[in-house]
């Protein structure tokens, strides 16, 4: 098997495991959406749970999978599975204090926090209160995540793919649990979101670590600061978090700016949103934790051909997916919203508004979902300044469309903005390098590039059609759902067909990688 079919492979293994968690985020955001609308309790849970999730990006996920599966996958290809595993135990220890310090501080400094993310909030007593609360309640699902977020880098780096990736279900799980079993149990229902935010985040960690020993890790309570492997790490790590940290002020710059808007603004930028993050997260991350680890080794091993190459693949592929994706989501939107959340305190007024941040938010999605998968060449390079660099430049650009835009757009101009700095990110990142490292193929790219819009937009035309003639959102649930995923299936079947006529590279890649897995079943029976 090449590099590609175990880029492919591990990206179906994480995108399976991550579209099971975002079809169980959407029976989530659903219920909470049936339960809480866009009123105040569902804005404070939202601000609330945005504060706990920026420190476990910045500490946790992705600062970790910048500078611990390079570094990892170093020591086990150079030095050997017994050094490997020693950085491992020092690695958990090291970061298990990180993260108790880190709890302690936020639950302290929890008040000040609230008031610096969502500023327009303090105008309301109650619902400055409420947010602080939670976000206090919420704090320490940070230990548990960010536990997941490194055994997972570990597992990663061993190319397991499938069971860190499954962890987010039982996140979901827990939280449809609590929304349904316990709120109405409890005099201030949205609470019970807290409990099932804490036993997810513990889920997520415990349901690694079987794996991770069945592969050899043996626990040892050490400590060694000067360890080169994490004084290696550290350095990779710190412009890491730098980077990551400008991207979440984008983020809450965002819910910031959203809140000194009508209320419901923040809720209408998060449901929205989290529609784009479904195709996103399910190819373009999951092809950006698969692809890291193939990478690494290239860089390691100094296979700079193979590395563009692999690179090269990666982004055909995410936008193999991503185009006709945004083309699905921007025709599609108001009937996605209506079907999966208009119902109980969702008014009609609510999917309209949802809707308005969902067109701006899916223009940028070709570009949220190429910054992904480029990013992990800089840090298979172990380069983690340059994004950093380049987030920054991005940042600036997003927060003078914020105040450009917000204006005349609302909560639209603030996705807007989000969306246009991401493709300038994305741009700079590509010039970049390709001066770094030569050609990545940028003519392959382009040609394929060609040849997938033009068949989304073919795609587009017929869902479009199908959609205004069958569509009925005062229809039953049932008909609406065969309606709409009939509409996708058949925009899909039509994708696929066209692009198997037009010879697109990435079709016949995966023709050929299915025909290959079935072959090899056959054999093997």
């Amino acid at each position: 098997m090449n590099d590609n079919e175990h880029v492919a492979r591990a990206t179906g293994a994480v995108g399976g495991a991550t579209f099971i968690s975002r079809i169980l985020g959407f029976v989530r955001d659903m219920i909470i959406a049936n339960l809480f609308g866009t009123k105040m309790a569902a804005d404070a849970f939202f601000v609330a749970f945005r504060i706990p999730n920026l420190l476990r990006r910045l500490l946790g996920e992705g600062s970790l999978g910048a500078a611990v599966v390079p570094v990892f996958t170093e020591y086990l290809t150079t030095k050997g599975k017994d050094e490997a595993w020693k950085l491992a135990n020092i690695l958990l220890n090291t970061f298990l204090l990180i993260l108790f310090v880190t709890i302690i501080l936020g639950i302290i400094l929890s008040p000040a926090i609230v008031r610096v993310i969502a500023p327009g909030f303090h105008t309301s007593a109650e619902k400055f209160n409420l947010t602080v609360k939670l976000t206090q309640f919420m704090f320490p699902y940070l230990l548990f995540v960010g536990m997941a977020a490194l055994t997972m880098g570990m597992l990663n780096s061993l190319r397991v793919f499938f069971i860190p990736a499954i962890g987010p279900v039982f996140l979901n799980i827990s939280m449809i649990l609590a929304a349904i079993f316990l709120a109405p149990r409890l005099e201030q229902p949205i609470l019970a979101l807290t409990a099932g935010v804490i036993a997810g985040g513990l889920l997520q960690f415990f349901i690694q670590v079987p794996t991770l020993i069945k592969k050899g890790l043996q626990y040892k309570a050490t400590l060694n600061f000067h360890h080169p492997g994490l004084i290696k790490i550290g350095k990779l790590m710190l412009p890491s978090l730098v980077g990551l940290a400008v991207m979440e002020i984008n983020i809450f710059v965002d819910t910031l700016l959203a809140s000194l808007l009508p209320e419901g603004s923040v809720s209408y930028l998060y449901y929205g949103n989290r529609l784009v993050q479904f195709p996103q997260g399910i190819f373009a991350v999951a092809l950006g934790v698969a692809i890291l680890p193939t990478l690494s080794q290239q860089a390691a091993q100094n296979q700079m051909d193979k590395l563009k190459d692999t690179l090269s693949f990666g982004i055909r592929l995410v936008l193999f997916i991503t185009i006709p994706a945004t083309v699905g989501l921007i025709i599609l939107k108001e009937s996605i919203i209506n079907l999966l959340f208009e119902r109980g305190e969702f008014s009609h007024q609510s999917t309209v508004a949802t809707a308005h941040a969902l067109f701006y938010y899916a223009a940028g999605l070709c570009a949220f979902s190429g910054v992904k998968v480029i990013v992990p060449a800089f840090y298979s390079l172990k380069d983690t300044v340059t994004p950093v660099k380049v987030a920054v430049y991005a940042m600036i650009t997003n927060i003078v469309l914020n105040l450009l835009l917000m204006g005349p757009l609302q909560h639209g101009g603030l996705a807007l903005a989000t969306s246009l700095s991401s493709l300038l990110n994305v741009m700079l990142l590509i010039f970049i390098l390709r001066k770094k490292i030569g050609g990545i193929k940028g003519r392959t790219i382009l040609v394929s590039t060609i040849k997938l819009a033009v068949t989304s937009i073919m795609m587009g035309f017929i869902i479009y059609w199908i959609n205004a003639e069958f569509y009925d959102t005062g229809a039953n649930i049932l008909l609406k759902a065969g309606v709409l995923f009939g509409n996708i299936a058949l925009g899909m079947i039509f994708y696929f067909i066209v692009s198997f006529f037009l010879k697109v590279e990435e079709m016949k890649f995966l023709i050929n990688l299915v025909r290959n897995s079935c072959n090899s079943k056959y054999l093997s029976l």
